[in-house]
């Protein structure tokens, strides 16, 4: 049993786990830790709130290293926000191990297996692994961290020992609400070499439409809410491009209600493709260098009523030039933030509120 202040999760046992994997996905119950057991209040009527918590790109190289010399406080004063949701997740982009290969590529990126323990103290309840680092070196280093990830109870989507795996939801009940989660990549560097196979480890990719669309509707079909989590798009540009724009469709057809990305180092915008929310990018968020225009940063914060969004908003934070945390903003800062993203929606060709 893990505790997570203000939050128990309970986990299920092994037989129940694997038979609802069979389903498509795992899935956690989740109760008030003050009120336990037999002696819990009953379950009040009607729909009630749920928050959602989303941030982008965590590394943990250079700068960001030396922070899981205490994993407790890695995060800094972000990890308040996350705590406080219902639900937080990010995307870790970077192998957990120190084993492997280097592959063919520019960057590469590792961290030790205490980064799950930093990412689990910050509140942060799911990580997506669809990155274009996850498989920086090669089979042996995506082992580890898959190996890890499981060992620390950290749970993870967007990867897997085979595509069955890698495309597969993670499923949560919150507040008698089911919401699976995926995610997928859409970062062409080596993604055949990379892409899950029926017998061969490997990441999810939007360019398997196939394997991409089935796994939305199938989640669809058990879920009350899908969310898929993104990695995409081209670096350094504050508008989606008409790849994005074109899967976007394609998985909001499919039955996705909120597809969340990132990738490009720099906040791009939101709104509603019909019924579904998008938000095409949250830049990085605990960040291993000073990159050019990529400093501002923030979290997205997504209130449920029932399994139907309520309200969408946006917290602007600042990447620490010397820790390379990100800091929550206050004052002329956050609202210089909070300025540029809700410019970013006119080029998205995102809608302002749902039809």
């Amino acid at each position: 049993m893990r505790v997570t202040t203000p939050r128990l999760r309970r986990l299920l046992p092994a037989a129940l786990v694997l038979a609802l994997l069979t389903a498509c996905g795992t899935t956690t119950t989740w109760r008030d830790a003050a009120q336990p057991g037999p002696t819990a209040s009953p379950t009040p009527t009607g729909p009630q709130e749920i928050s959602l918590a989303f941030a982008g790109d965590v590394h943990f190289a250079d700068r960001t290293l030396t922070l899981l010399d205490a994993p407790a406080t890695a995060f800094g004063p972000v990890a308040d926000v996350f705590q406080a949701a219902d639900l937080a997740m990010v995307n870790l982009e970077t192998a957990v191990t120190e084993r492997g290969t280097p592959e063919p590529k520019q960057f590469h990126f590792r961290a030790p297996a205490t980064a799950y323990d930093a990412v689990k103290a910050a509140g942060i309840d799911v990580i997506s692994l669809a990155n274009n680092h996850t498989l920086d070196y090669g089979q042996e280093g995506l082992a580890d961290t898959i190996a890890s990830a499981e060992e620390a109870a950290l749970p993870f989507v967007g990867v897997g020992r085979n595509s069955t795996e890698a495309y597969r939801p993670w499923i949560t009940e919150i507040k008698g609400v089911k919401i699976a989660i995926l995610g997928f990549n859409q970062v062409n560097e080596l993604w055949q070499r990379w892409v899950a196979k029926p017998d061969r480890p490997g990441l999810a990719y939007a360019q398997d439409l196939t394997n991409a669309t089935g796994a939305i509707q199938a989640a669809a079909q058990v879920a009350d809410v899908v969310i898929l989590y993104m990695h995409w798009g081209q670096e350094y540009n504050e508008c989606p491009t008409s790849t994005m724009k074109t899967f976007a469709g394609q998985m909001a057809e499919a039955g996705a209600d909120m597809i969340i990305g990132t990738h490009a180092h720099n906040l791009v915008g939101d709104g509603w493709l019909g019924s579904t929310y998008v938000q095409y990018g949250l830049s990085n968020f605990l960040w291993w260098r000073n990159d050019a225009g990529s400093n501002d940063t923030g979290v997205l914060h997504v209130k449920l009523l029932g399994p139907s969004i309520k309200e969408v908003t946006f917290q602007p934070a600042y990447i620490d030039r010397k820790t390379g945390q990100p800091i929550p903003s206050t004052g002329a800062e956050a609202e210089r933030i909070a300025t540029k993203y809700a410019g970013l929606r006119k080029c998205t060709g995102l809608a302002d509120a749902p039809p």
